[in-house]
């Protein structure tokens, strides 16, 4: 039996970031990595900084980073919310990676305040989504 498409929408503090019928939506949680399908159970997770990877009905591909916030299911509906999301082909990555080698270049993780760690967790998020994105554009 053939069950409808997700309703998925991704909402940023500032913005909708993305809204659309899906099969399947991947993300990470504070407990691992979650797969959701059409008919999935209620669920209420927090996320961690990650990609969040969106399979659409039409077959395409949407990844995305987020900077953590939560994953709620409901009734074949599914909520991202995050303080801050962005789709991989707004990544700049030329900044993130100018970022990231500032963050690496202050010492180990171990070294870093919280604050800067997070960041660094958000910069991974957005250079992997990015990097993705880029990766399956036709050369």
């Amino acid at each position: 039996m053939d069950r409808p498409p997700l309703k998925v929408e991704v909402v940023a503090a500032d913005r909708q970031v993305w809204a659309g019928d899906v099969v399947t939506v991947i993300a990470r949680t504070t407990e691992g990595d979650i797969g959701i399908l059409p008919g999935h159970e209620p669920l209420m997770a927090a996320l961690i900084p990650c990609v969040v990877d969106i399979i659409t009905s039409d077959g395409r591909s949407e990844t995305l980073a987020v900077d953590g916030g939560f994953i709620s299911v409901a009734q074949n509906h599914v909520w991202i919310l995050s303080q801050k999301a962005i789709m991989g082909e707004e990544v700049t990555l030329d900044l993130a990676y100018r970022e990231m080698a500032e963050l690496r270049s202050l010492g180990d993780k171990e070294n870093l305040t919280g604050e800067q760690t997070h960041h660094m967790n958000i910069l991974d998020a957005q250079i992997r989504a990015g990097e993705k994105v880029q990766n399956e554009q036709p050369a």
